[in-house]
């Protein structure tokens, strides 16, 4: 896909006019080592790769803000060109080509960066910056400072403020543009149709990393780069372990498989969970629990509007999460003192949703001043209820590990939410249905 040079640059200029005077730098991700001499693949900076769109390790963006006399400029710094190393690892842009194909005032090659940002930093009242989140970083931006500090006699000033850039623009991320929107749409197709194809192989004897390598197969053929995190395949009761990702277990005829799995698309990710039974079959106790699940799913996705509170899609689902207990006989009580209890932990132990775009968990705060943030147009967000029943004495056998979480990806939109990931069969018909086809 060709970069969007305009709607990088668009953003570029928005957090300028948000920063006002000063100096932003932010580094991309650098490369990774597996072992010896083989790299993971590389997966540059969400923060970097938002205002760029520039996909090459060893980058950095460099924004300077306008002031008396001076406009804005966007500039970046990157690796040169180098006919040997494309032979070896592939295309590089190169500055003059990368100054063009992404839309910046001006591109250097990255070796001169130390000796430009001094040049760059003076006279500037401010740096933003992630500090803390790279110690290496942090001390080579403060030794730019401290040059810019040792020209003060010649009249230079130096930035004396430092401000959380990721903060800065975290605040744009959450709110989703057209684009931003239409390549999330893409990995949520693609992720739906890797269920579908889950559903369709699965069956008794197979093993868990089959299931995940026929997710994995489907993501690629339908054009995610990679999948947005590793795979949850939890059959029976390894579906009561939340993170559970070694997938190396046979599927049993009776038990339930959870799938929590989803593809990067372009550096956006989808997020999609099911559970289904193996057989193709649910068990009445595994239906009774399925149903609870998806209830709290449509209650707090009918929570995702505009003006309510983040957590009132979790409030909504832990009503009906918690009634359900109580109709199980897992709980005893009224429902709100088990709510304000927090009885319901045992058996839901986490939050119905969080952002989601470039990271699988998105950038943004959840709350604002001490409250809950508002809902807005233009978030985009998972709803995930999930009931995880262990064997226990004072559980009936019937409900012995039973895990099952249902996960959608939405949208808010002016009057509601959208869900984009409702390609995915997720009620028990769909997916009986599914399955018997599939056969």
């Amino acid at each position: 896909m060709r970069p969007d040079i305009a709607t990088h640059r668009a953003r570029r200029a928005r957090l300028l006019k948000t920063m006002g005077e000063g100096v932003l730098i932010l580094a991309t991700a650098p490369e990774a080592i597996r072992n010896r001499d083989a790299h993971y693949p590389y997966r540059f900076d969400s923060h970097f790769y938002y205002l760029t769109g520039f996909p090459e390790p060893e980058a950095v963006l460099v924004l300077i803000g306008a002031r008396a006399g001076k406009r804005a400029r966007q500039i970046l710094f990157c690796r040169e060109k180098n006919l040997e190393r494309e032979i070896w690892d592939g295309h590089r842009h190169g500055p003059k080509a990368a100054r063009t194909a992404f839309g910046f005032d001006a591109a250097y090659p990255i070796g001169e960066l130390d000796k430009r940002l001094p040049t760059l930093l003076e006279n500037q009242p401010r740096v933003c910056y992630p500090f803390g989140a790279d110690a290496a970083w942090d001390a080579r931006v403060m030794a730019w400072i401290n040059t810019v500090r040792g020209r003060a006699r010649a009249g230079v000033g130096a930035p004396g403020a430092i401000t959380d850039a990721h903060a800065l623009i975290d605040e744009m991320r959450l709110i989703k543009d057209p684009h931003e929107l239409d390549l999330m749409q893409h990995a949520a197709d693609i992720s739906a149709a890797g269920h579908r194809a889950a559903l369709r192989v699965c069956r008794p004897g197979l093993g868990e990393w089959q299931i995940e390598a026929e997710l994995l197969r489907a993501f690629r053929a339908g054009g995610c780069q990679a999948p947005a995190y590793t795979p949850i395949v939890a059959g029976g009761a390894n579906a009561c372990v939340l993170h559970y990702v070694s997938n190396d277990r046979v599927l049993a005829d009776g038990d339930l498989l959870l799938i929590d799995a989803g593809g990067e698309y372009h550096g956006y990710a989808a997020d999609i969970t099911r559970t289904f039974p193996v057989n193709g079959r649910f068990s009445a106790a595994q239906k009774d629990v399925h149903e609870i699940v998806l209830a709290a799913q449509d209650a707090a996705i009918a929570a995702t509007r505009p003006g309510n509170a983040w957590n009132a899609p979790h409030e909504a689902a832990l009503r009906v999460l918690t009634q359900g207990m109580i109709d199980l006989k897992l709980l005893a009580g009224e429902l709100d003192g088990l709510l304000e209890k927090e009885a319901y932990k045992r058996f839901y132990m986490h939050r119905t949703g969080h952002w989601l775009g470039l990271d699988v968990h998105d950038a943004g705060d959840y709350k604002v001043a001490g409250a809950w943030r508002p809902l807005q147009p233009g978030q985009c967000l998972t709803v995930e209820p999930g009931f995880y029943i262990r064997r226990a004495d004072d559980v009936p056998p019937a409900l012995w590990d039973i895990g099952i979480r249902i996960e959608d990806d939405v949208v808010v939109t002016e009057d509601g939410c959208r869900v984009l990931t409702e390609a995915a069969p997720k009620s028990v018909a769909a997916i009986e249905e599914a399955m018997r086809d599939g056969r």
